[in-house]
């Protein structure tokens, strides 16, 4: 019953979660002293790339070595691994629209073969990559192992994203919310507000995970029922 009530209200907590972001985002939250309203993609850009690099893809790389682990290999890994990719790559444009967005009028340019920019891009098709590789192999065991091996292999480009700021001289700036030292650089109704974009976000993507895996497990069955038929058909002209 808490699992089943839980379900029914991750749409409804993470859409006001989304209505209240966007609500302190646009009106309540001040604009920035240096970029002015700009500023307020904060409580967007950030959260769509969290989601993206640690959350999704995150998931579908500890899917995948589950996968692989003898002890928790089943079907259901290799689904969350896979729709959690998908999820995984429409964050990841997102990401990259966003920061163009925000790079454009604070760079001067849409895009810099910047190192954080780059290596995010390269992730994003990483990702693209491994959805092709989905669909080059009808045998679900192969595919599901070439599919999870690949996807912990593209899993060493997050930590190069995370440290590229600090790796190299970028555009791209460095933390957001704290300083190496610890301290905080953004304060009040602002880091609360970037705080539930972080969450609504979060939840945001466990709904659509959850909302694709249905799906996925609908074309199985699907697939399966016509499998059956196909076979029973034949058995049928064998008679014949």
């Amino acid at each position: 019953m808490i699992k089943t009530l839980s379900q029914r209200l991750l749409g409804p907590v993470t859409l006001v979660l989304l209505v209240l972001t966007f609500w302190l985002g646009l009106w309540v939250t001040p604009p920035d002293k240096i970029q002015g309203n700009l500023a307020r993609m904060l409580y967007v850009h950030p959260a769509i790339a969290w989601v993206a690099l640690y959350v999704s893809f995150g998931t579908a790389a500890i899917a995948s070595a589950l996968y692989l682990w003898q002890r928790t290999r089943s079907v259901v890994m290799d689904r969350v691994a896979y729709c959690a990719m998908e999820v995984s790559t429409v964050f990841i444009i997102l990401t990259l629209i966003t920061g163009s967005i925000w790079g454009r009028p604070t760079w001067g340019v849409w895009w810099a073969w910047d190192a954080r920019l780059t290596s995010t891009a390269i992730l994003g098709l990483f990702e693209l990559a491994y959805l092709a590789l989905r669909r080059a192999n009808d045998d679900p065991e192969l595919r599901a192992r070439r599919c999870a091996v690949f996807a912990i292999i593209a899993a060493i480009n997050v930590p190069i994203i995370h440290f590229s700021v600090d790796w190299w001289n970028t555009l791209h700036q460095g933390a957001t919310v704290f300083t190496e030292n610890g301290n905080l650089l953004v304060h009040g109704i602002m880091l609360w507000t970037l705080f539930i974009s972080l969450f609504a976000f979060t939840l945001l993507f466990f709904w659509l995970l959850r909302a694709r895996y249905r799906v996925e497990v609908l074309r199985a069955a699907r697939y399966d029922v016509a499998l059956d038929e196909a076979l029973a058909q034949r058995r049928r002209e064998g008679v014949r």
